[in-house]
């Protein structure tokens, strides 16, 4: 039995050594393999993924995408007479792969962003249903090395909320693909637990009173916040519904944080807030299309042809035709997700470092962007008066005050991120938890409660 983070940025696996968690090492990835998987071509995957999957679920699985493992077999003999490897590559790999050639193959990060998308055609949903097997089976397989036994029950974290227009329709569509991924993988007990109460658990460990928590998980893709009533008396209690006191959660998370700061402090550098010719302010759509690598109909607008061609009219009218020459380029070499990586590297340098120098030179030789602390908290303060509301329409809910607030997830090392928080809470206590371990930790506690 094991506790599954499959995170928007990171997947991470913890099991139950007696009374304490422990992460388990996923192979060359470590404890945290990034959300991100690359390939020679999208239709290779699900021919990939059949050759993994356990001997119960080969027949059904051939028989529900036979026309798409008919399709990759051709896919793979070009593959092979051109020497290109058929392999799936996983984590840090997969990014690698990615900025080696971002023309080629297929790339995608945080697939978890888009499981609750609203408009999904049923070959998109068979599509991201692979990718998230495909993930995790990776993760279960080394998982399971790393334990030296197979793995049958796992507690997968949710968010409140998944990204989707479509509230809980969206939440069925995300958990649907979740369990049949899970399932076809080999899990055959599988479990949710909310994130934000999954790391609640993991502070409940410690305390020897009971308290009111206010567990606040800023993660890759969403800000999840409960009010939780904890304490030594009330761990060991299976029902715990009535201690959730109040629960919010929104698409808010590290990944926005990642496409504003592109769009506030690298933007600049391709054309965004540059005049045409004729002094009136040049469109900006492009540049929000570009940047929202988590929204699908965003970059299949933005990689079109009809875009390109607008984009090359735009070079013809811009006042600084060089600038949005370079947003062109993004456009015809796919380079949005290294756009925005690199604000997301960015994004982390600044949280030791007041400024932080942005190199863009496969955009234009020597070319770089400067941000500071200040540009990130500029470009995200709509987003963080976001999560103030979140905060107060949960303590709303829970119609009590906490008395301590948890606060976890990657997002959360952030000092621009932290210095809000204690701005918000001026008198209350605020408890930093390991900011990528406590849910995983978490969803290992429960697990161990709901299988044992």
């Amino acid at each position: 039995m094991i506790g599954f983070d499959y995170g928007t940025s990171n997947c991470a696996v913890a099991t139950m050594d007696k009374s304490t968690p422990r992460l388990c090492s996923l192979g060359p990835h470590g404890k945290f393999m990034p959300s991100t998987l690359y390939s020679a071509s999208r239709e290779t995957i699900v021919n990939w993924l059949g050759r993994q999957l356990p001997p119960s679920q080969q027949l059904e699985f051939n028989r529900q995408r036979q026309l798409q493992l008919s399709k990759g077999q051709a896919i793979l003999r070009e593959l092979a007479f051109d020497d290109i490897s058929s392999e799936l590559n996983f984590g840090q790999q997969a990014l690698s792969h990615y900025l080696e050639d971002p023309e080629e193959g297929y790339y995608i990060k945080s697939p978890k962003s888009f499981l609750g998308a609203s408009g999904l055609h049923p070959q998109q949903i068979a599509l991201f249903e692979d990718i998230v097997a495909a993930m995790m089976s990776h993760v279960k397989k080394h998982a399971e090395q790393s334990l030296g036994h197979h793995i049958n029950q796992a507690v997968i974290g949710r968010p409140i909320n998944f990204q989707g227009l479509k509230g809980e329709e969206s939440n069925r569509q995300a958990i649907t693909i979740l369990t049949s991924a899970a399932k076809r993988v080999g899990f055959k007990d599988v479990e949710f637990q909310f994130e934000p109460v999954a790391a609640g658990f993991e502070f409940e460990a410690n305390l020897t009173q009971e308290k009111r928590v206010l567990v606040i998980d800023i993660g890759g893709g969403t800000t999840d916040i409960s009010m939780l009533l904890m304490g030594p008396k009330l761990a060991p209690q299976l029902n715990r519904t009535p201690h959730l006191l109040g629960h919010s959660g929104q698409r808010i998370g590290g990944n926005d944080l990642d496409i504003q700061l592109t769009m506030r402090g690298l933007m600049p550098s391709l054309g965004l807030d540059s005049l045409a010719t004729t002094g009136k302010p040049m469109p900006t759509s492009f540049h929000w299309q570009a940047a929202s690598i988590n929204n699908i109909n965003d970059q299949t607008d933005f990689y079109s042809s009809t875009n390109e061609r607008a984009l090359k009219q735009l070079v013809k009218q811009a006042a600084s035709p060089e600038l949005v020459s370079r947003l062109l380029k993004v456009q015809q070499e796919k380079l949005s997700y290294q756009l925005v990586n690199s604000g997301e590297r960015a994004k982390i340098a600044l949280t030791d470092a007041e400024l932080h120098n942005v190199d863009l030179n496969y955009l234009d030789s020597g070319l770089s962007a400067e941000v500071t602390r200040d540009t990130l908290f500029q470009a995200n303060k709509r987003h963080l008066q976001s999560i103030a509301k979140l905060i107060d329409q949960t303590i709303a809910q829970a119609a009590c005050q906490p008395d301590v607030i948890f606060v976890t997830g990657g997002s959360a090392k952030s000092p621009v991120l932290h210095q809000f928080l204690q701005q918000h809470f001026n008198s209350t206590a605020l408890v930093t938890g390991d900011h990528f371990a406590s849910v995983t930790s978490g969803l290992a506690r429960w697990s161990q409660r709901i299988f044992s």
